[in-house]
Order: structure tokens, then sequence, then C-alpha cells
């Protein structure tokens, strides 16, 4: 559970002194303590490792550990450098802090430049549940120099942070305290477990702590305590209502339903924008309205201007081209937009074509906007424009730059990413390919920021303009990316895209506040994630903590020169808790078909047909933006690769199936790699001689299909009846079990129990779950009478128990066991039910495993009942019989039913969220613990 103490926003962030407490073998007169000097014009003021590669050899890591003066929550640390470039740099390391050497963590994972200018970095303060920490010790740990086969160095060190005693001292108390409480919920579950209620009901008492959720509390007490089981299921029902399922769901694998917007007007018209790819989208969530500029129709680039209002279902041309108009912007694809919900304000960069601008230059607006009127524009100025959707300028355009990397700013680029944080006023801008002729040789732009206030651009991260790579803690170089940014938690997450030939598979987190990146995945394929992939699309809902990726061009391998539009339309949801720690992928499924919804008209007719009837076809260089109101995605236009050859003989009919390529990067794409096969749509040829002319183009990519269709989606998901429904599963095959044991000589009452109450809440549709259901059948035919008290008194079971019997099951996949509540169980091939079991050992289905356990010699733990428990059952309606009816009140449970119950109620957990439930994992666990130095 969180505990976030006040943070002290005046208490001052000043230089912390500290001592060297020790570090890792030295280089001749290279010792630890010269780094507490700030010499750079020194060679011989600083720490040098006696080891040229750390661990080389099997040798030990390198390191040094640093004592503060007096702890402190550390901010920052800085590292001085020597007065130029020198090999032995450190290049790459890793920080660790704690309160002892012994129990130390990692916070900082990054690089250092080879130069001259000092760096400093932001040092994470607080732990997962956001709650502050102080230190003692800092530990750096090289691993790497600048230059190959030299000794790693380090010149200078100095770290700053919160020193005030009156802060510190409430740091410390609130992470004691909050340390406490969780070793002591884990020591409640383990009592809890253990069937400890006396000690447990004391901690309890004697503390502020709450284990879980009060509907919880009743659970267990129903469940385990009193084997009420009616009870037990009654209380789904109220855990649904208070929310606890509801983390549960979102988790588990949404379908996607999507509709398509016709945009019809008042007259029944359709009027919409024409096919396109490469275009861009924003969305005003407070007016609900979207708006779609330019892009690229297989001809020309296009400079028109639409609004969408979603509530009328309509769209408005709001310019036919802005060129015309007063300081708009002219024809252009691959561009980007974002809006600003404070000012109601879009900004516009960047875009693909190096040969738009043409005409007289409007020297007044280069004056407004801060430009020297003598420099005519070339064809490659960066201009960036702003549009007004409110106030007095609604409908008007501002030049506010007509090339951007003249005030320090990014050159002219496509492809890139832009992020708006509306109530700091500053955008974002990451990433793209640069515009400059040269397209055999990529070069790529850097990180910025553009302040609205001030008007002023800065550069947060510089990448290398070539295509190599860049310096740990950095993000590297690339175009056809996303980015999307968490406003609560100020972090930009940035992934995918493509740096030269290679499609990337990476993501990255930016904290905006402390100017650091980490990586959350080298390659999130290798996780669960989708394909490296190109063109995706990427919008996020920061109350739900999920991305949607809706997928472009991808390759299943980084390097493979095999590109691929697939046809099963891959997209995908990244859930997080922490935007700063990887999350988990979940692919978005299409939902279910019906099966009488679009009968064939023909028997010529596909299933692929009519399913394009229901979903978009795959594409690429599309664009979505998302409502986070109604939790609505909407997407418009792209690329599908090469028309099929239905679609390109019905191109002239069909208004969303035009020829033509969405870029030039995109018109290419094709001729750099290749097709993909049955499942893949290509470009043009490979080999196409890059220099051809803008006709030649348009009759190589003739062939490929631009779209204009519209469509909303919205993301179905699993619905607490379901939740519930499993619920009761796992609660009456419990008490089924238990039936069997408790009545074996009356076999005819459980096996109506398993017949009618247990198959009622079956899925039989579920192979998984139906297979476990058939097997309960093995307790009624064989029961294992419940243990006496000669063995309630071990957590182990008897050695001279029986081993499970097994049974064999049909393995033809049509026999399905299918029941009516009341009737005869049946299976699907018309079988009667039968309580024989064949020899066959084939598919067997055996005891679960607790069966078979053997009583230890020597326990260390009583499971007898505790004094306390009769006490806390409330005796009330028990679970043994089939309307659950059974042993009233002072009955013992035995250990082993006990355990059973136990493992039932944590299956139950499963489905609620993480803040209301008792800790995950055991006590046990912690034990053995790895050190981690």
């Amino acid at each position: 559970m969180k505990v976030v103490p006040p943070l002290s926003r005046s208490s001052p962030t000043v230089p912390i002194p500290y001592t060297i407490a020790g570090c890792s073998e030295h280089s001749g007169k290279y010792v630890a303590e010269n780094i507490m000097v700030d010499a750079p014009m020194d060679q011989a003021s600083r720490w040098s490792g006696a080891q040229q590669v750390p661990g080389a050899g099997g040798g030990a890591k390198q390191w040094m550990l640093l004592k503060l003066e007096e702890q402190s929550v550390v901010k920052s640390i800085t590292f001085g450098k020597f007065h130029r470039k020198h090999p032995c740099n450190m290049k790459e390391f890793k920080l660790y802090v704690g309160l002892s050497p012994e129990h130390m963590i990692q916070v900082l994972h990054t690089g250092l430049k080879d130069d001259a200018i000092p760096e400093t970095f932001a040092v994470r303060h607080v732990n997962r549940d956001g709650v502050p920490f102080p230190v003692n010790y800092v530990k750096i740990i090289p691993l790497s120099a600048h230059g190959q086969s030299f000794h790693i160095s380090i010149w200078h060190v100095s770290i700053a942070g919160i020193v005030e005693h009156g802060y510190v001292d409430r740091i410390r108390e609130e992470y004691d305290e909050h340390r406490e409480a969780i070793i002591l919920r884990r020591i409640l579950k383990h009592l809890r477990q253990r069937r400890l209620l006396t000690p447990f009901t004391s901690i309890l008492e004697r503390s502020s702590l709450t284990l879980e959720h009060p509907h919880l509390t009743a659970l267990h007490t129903a469940l385990v305590l009193n084997g009420s089981f009616s009870a037990a299921e009654s209380l789904l029902t109220n855990l649904s209502d208070a929310g606890l399922f509801d983390d549960y769901l979102r988790s588990r694998q949404p379908h996607a339903q999507w509709t398509r917007l016709e945009g019809i007007d008042a007259d029944g018209d359709s009027h919409a924008p024409s096919p396109r790819g490469g275009h861009a989208m924003c969305i005003d969530p407070d007016g609900g309205f979207i708006y779609l500029f330019g892009g690229w129709d297989g001809q020309r680039s296009l400079d028109d201007f639409w609004m969408y209002n979603i509530k009328a279902g309509r769209w408005r041309l709001l310019s036919p081209s802005t060129a015309a108009e007063k300081n708009g912007p002219v024809a252009r694809s691959c561009h980007k937009m974002c809006f600003c919900t404070k000012s109601g304000c879009i900004y516009l960069l960047g875009r693909m074509e190096d040969g738009d601008i043409t005409g007289p230059v409007d020297e007044e607006a280069m004056r407004m906007a801060g430009e020297n009127a003598a420099e005519r524009p070339t064809a490659r100025c960066s201009e960036f424009y702003r549009y007004h959707t409110r106030g007095l300028d609604a409908g008007k355009w501002d030049l506010l730059s007509f090339d951007t990397a003249s005030s320090g700013g990014p050159p002219l680029i496509y492809d890139h990413q832009m992020a708006m944080d509306c109530d700091a006023q500053i955008l974002y801008v990451f990433g793209g390919r640069l515009v400059d002729g040269d397209w055999e040789n990529p070069k790529y732009s850097g990180f910025y920021s553009y302040n609205v206030r001030t008007s002023k651009w800065k550069l947060l991260q510089p990448l290398n303009a070539t295509s190599s790579s860049s310096s740990p803690g950095a993000i590297s170089p690339r175009y056809g990316h996303s980015m999307v940014l968490d406003t609560a938690s100020h972090t930009l997450l940035i992934f995918a895209g493509q740096r030269d030939d290679k499609y990337l598979s990476d993501m990255y987190a930016y904290d905006i506040e402390s100017n650091t990146v980490s990586e959350l995945f080298c390659n999130f394929s290798a996780a669960g994630g989708p394909d490296s992939c190109f063109t995706q699309r990427a919008v996020v809902d920061v109350g739900l903590r999920e991305v949607y990726v809706f997928c472009g061009l991808t390759r299943a391998q980084q390097s493979s020169a095999l590109t691929v539009l697939r046809s099963d339309t891959p997209n995908w949801v990244y859930r997080y808790e922490d935007a700063s720690r990887p999350g988990k992928w979940t692919q978005i499924l299409p939902l279910p078909v019906p099966t009488t919804a679009f009968p064939p008209t023909s028997a010529s007719t596909s299933a692929s047909t009519h399913r394009e009837n229901i979903v978009p076809l795959p594409r690429y260089a599309h664009q979505v933006v998302y409502d986070d109101r109604t939790r609505t995605v909407f997407m418009h236009g792209g690329n599908s690769g090469e028309a099929r050859r239905e679609h390109r003989e019905s191109a002239s009919e069909s208004r969303d199936q035009r020829g033509g390529s969405d870029s030039r990067d995109e018109r290419r794409a094709g001729e750099r790699e290749g097709s993909g096969g049955d499942q893949s749509d290509s470009g043009d040829e490979a080999g196409e001689n890059e220099g051809r002319s803008e006709r030649q183009r348009q009759k190589k990519t003739s062939h490929e299909t631009r779209l204009d269709d519209f469509w909303s989606m919205m993301l179905v998901r699993a619905r607490p009846e379901e939740v519930i429904r499993q619920g009761k599963y796992l609660i009456r095959r419990q008490q089924f079990r238990e039936m069997c044991e408790i009545q074996p000589s009356a076999p005819v009452q459980a096996l109506r129990f398993l017949q009618t109450e247990v198959s009622a809440v079956v899925n039989h549709d579920d192979a998984e779950e139906a297979g476990v259901f058939r097997a309960l059948l093995e307790h009624l035919l064989s029961p294992v009478p419940a243990p006496g008290p000669q063995n309630d008194d071990t957590m182990g079971y008897s050695e001279d128990r029986a081993p499970p019997k097994k049974r064999s099951r049909s393995s033809t996949p049509e026999e399905v066991w299918t029941s009516t509540p009341g009737e005869p169980w049946t299976s699907a091939s018309s079988e009667a039910w039968t309580s024989s079991l064949e020899d066959d050992e084939d598919d067997m289905v055996v005891l679960p495993p607790e069966s078979m356990g053997r009583k230890r010699a020597h326990a260390v733990l009583s499971m007898g009942p505790d004094p306390l428990e009769l006490e806390l059952a409330d005796g009330g309606g028990g679970g043994n019989g089939a309307k659950g009816k059974g042993k009233g009140k002072g009955q013992e449970v035995s250990a082993e039913r006990f355990k059973q119950r136990t493992e039932v109620f944590e299956s139950l957990l499963d489905f609620v969220g993480e803040g209301a439930k008792e800790p995950r994992g055991s006590l046990l666990d912690m034990v053995d613990v790895e050190e981690e130095l």
C-alpha cells in the first residue's frame, strides 16, 4: 500500500560532502581520493581502474563506494572531466544508492560523452510506491571507457541533494514506516496462510495496518474459516460492485469494435477528405472536433484542411487550399500536428517534399516571425505554423518561423513526432529524417522542446547527424516512430521506427522533470510485443495507463530485409503501472464474426471479404487520434500497400481505393525491402533509380491502394459477470471436492451437484476449463477421506495414502461434454454419463499434486485449528451440501482442507487489483534473496 509523505518544496538542494569508503584496485597513482578534487587541467587528478575491461578473465567488477558525511536525499550526481577528450574517459556506468553497503539499489544506468563538458544526471530518489528514501552510501560501477583497451578513468564526482535535518529525518521516518508496513503485511499474509490467527489478529489490533479490502476479509472468513460457499459466492458481487475487478478486466485481452464513419452531410451526400496517406490529424477533445490537413494522394501533396464534428458525424472543409491563405502552409505530407487544449491552437511542423515552396516571399510575415526579411527562404527551410480554432483569431494561421533551425530548433524534417504539454505550454519534437536532398545517406534530427510562452527552442538531447547509434543514456536516432506523453507522470514514451535499413523494436521513457532517459525494452518483440515496425501509430490513455498501437509496416526480425503489411491487422495495447518501468503488451483481437452476420452472396465470396466489411484493411502511413473522454480511437486513410486484383479492377468506382503513394520514403518501401509473400504487400520494385522523375514515380506506384475510409474503434473487454462466473466455478469445485470426501457413501448427491451446479458455471467452449471440469469426476470415483486428527498437526500428508488413480478421456476434439441443469450430463457425441473408466493411458488426468505429499518427520509448524478460529468463523450456512447446508458452527477443519480453501481464496485474488489485496509472493521467498552486488 502506498504511503506518500509530504514533500518540502522549500528544502534547498546543496552539494553533499563525502568520503571514499572503498574501491576496487586502482592503477598506479590514480587513487580514488583524486575524484574529490575538480582539476580538469591535471592529468593525474583522476581515479583509474587496474583492469582494462571490468570483470575480464573472471575478475571482480570495478567499483567505488562513497560515504556521505550525513544522511541525505540524493537528487543528482555530476561527473567532471578532463579539459579535452581522453580515451580513458568513462563511457558507461551504473549507479547504486543505499543506507548500507550491503543493501543498495540501482538508480541509474547511463553514459558520459567523450568531451570536456561536465555532465549532471538526476538520481531517482523515490521508490516504486512514490516514497522518497534517504541515502548514506553511493556506489559507482564503471562498465566501459571510450577508448578500446584503455583503463577506465573518473576525473571528478560531486553529489547534490537535500541535507536539511528536519526534512531528511521526516523522510527517514516515513521510509522506515513504509518498509515496516511492507514487511508486516507480508507477515500477516504468512500467518493467515499458516493458520496462526491469534498472532495475526494481535498484529492487526496493535497496528494501523490494513491487509486488504474489507470485502476480501469477509470472503476469507466465509470461504476458508466457515466453508460457507453460498455466502462466498454472494460476496463476489460485492467485490465487483466495489470495483475490485476493474484492473483485472482491463488487463485481459481486449477486442476491437470498429465502426465505419461515412461523414454524410445534411443533404445525404458524402462530403469527406479524398484518399491519402502521410497526412496529419489532431483532436480537440473539449470541443469534439478532429482536424485533418494535407497528405499525399498518389499524384501530389495536398493542402486542404478539414474538420470533423464527432457529435454530428460530419466533415467540414475549412480550406480547399491553405497555401492561398495569409500565412497558411503550402501542400505537404509526412508532417505532424498537435492540439493545445488550453489555447485551442494547432501547431504544425515538417514536410516531406523539398520542392513545395514557390512564389513570392511575404516579407511582413517574415518580420512578424522574427526572421531576416532579406534572407529569402530556400526549399529546405523548416516552417513552423500555428492555427487558431478559438477566440478573435479563430480561423487564422500564424507563421511562427520560416526556418526553425535558424532559431535553435530542428531543421526541415519528416516522419518525426510531436507531443504537447498543454499545462506547461511546452511542445516536444523528437527524431525524424532530415530533408537535405541526400536520399542515399540518411541523417536524423535530435530531441527539442519549444516554449510557447517564450517562443524559444531548446535542444534537449543532440543525436548524431549520421545513422550511427547514440551513446548510452540517449535515444537512438530514428524516423517513422511513435511518441506519446503521459501527462500524469510527465514522461514521454518513444518507441519503434526505422534507422537506415533497420526496423526498431525498442522503447524509451524520457522523464521531463529530470531530463533523463530509461530504456524500457531493447526488443519488445521478445517481451511479447509486436514485431519491429515503421509508420505505426500510437495514442495514450493516461487515466488507464495504456498505449494503443496500430501497426504499419513490420518485420519479424529487426535485421530482416523482408517488410510485411500483415493481413491480420496486428494492433496492440501496452499497459504500464509506472511509465518509467517496463509494462506488458497484449494484442488487440477483432471481435468474433457471427456465423450468420454476413452470409455468402455467391460461391466465390470469401471469408476475408466479409472481414473487410467489419474491420479496416491493413495499412500504413495512416493517422489516428484518441478521445479519452469516450475512450474512442479515430483512424483515417493511409496506404494499404499493393492493391489486390479485385480492388484494382474496381478502383475507379471506389472512393477509398485510389492509386499512388504517401511519401517518397513510403513510396520507396518496396524498393528497399521487397515483398512479404501471401500475407504481405510491398511497394515499388527493388533497385529503382532514386533520381527518377516524379512522373516515373507515379507510374511505378500506381498499383498501390490509397484509402479515404474513416473509422472509430472502442475496446470491448471482459465483463464483471465473467469474473463472477469464474469465481463461482472455483468455489463450487472446492465444494464438490469436499462433498466427495465427507459423503463418500452418497455419491448420487455429489454427482447431481456436479451435473447441475458446477456445470452451470463452466465455460464448455474453453477446452482447458472443460478438461478440468471433466477431471473433477476423479474425486467422486476415487474419493480420498479427509485427514483425521492424526495428521492435522503438520503441513504434510500421510505417506501411506494410495496414489491417485488415472483416467483417460477421448482425444477426439469434437467430443465436448455438455449439460443442462437438471438433465443428465452427456457429451456432444451423445454418449451417456458413465462412472466407468477406460484403461487407456492416453491423455491421462491425475489428482492434484497435494494429494501425493508425504508426511514430514519433523514438522516445524502445527497446522491444527487456532484457538481464535472458531471465534472468527460466524458458523452461518456451512458449505458441504449440494445446497450449501453443512457442518454447523464449531466443527473443526482439517489441515489439508484449510490449505485447499486457502488456495481457492488466493486463486480468487488473481481477479483483484494489487492495491486492494494482500501482497503477492511468499515471505519464504525473501529468505533466499540473492545479493545483487
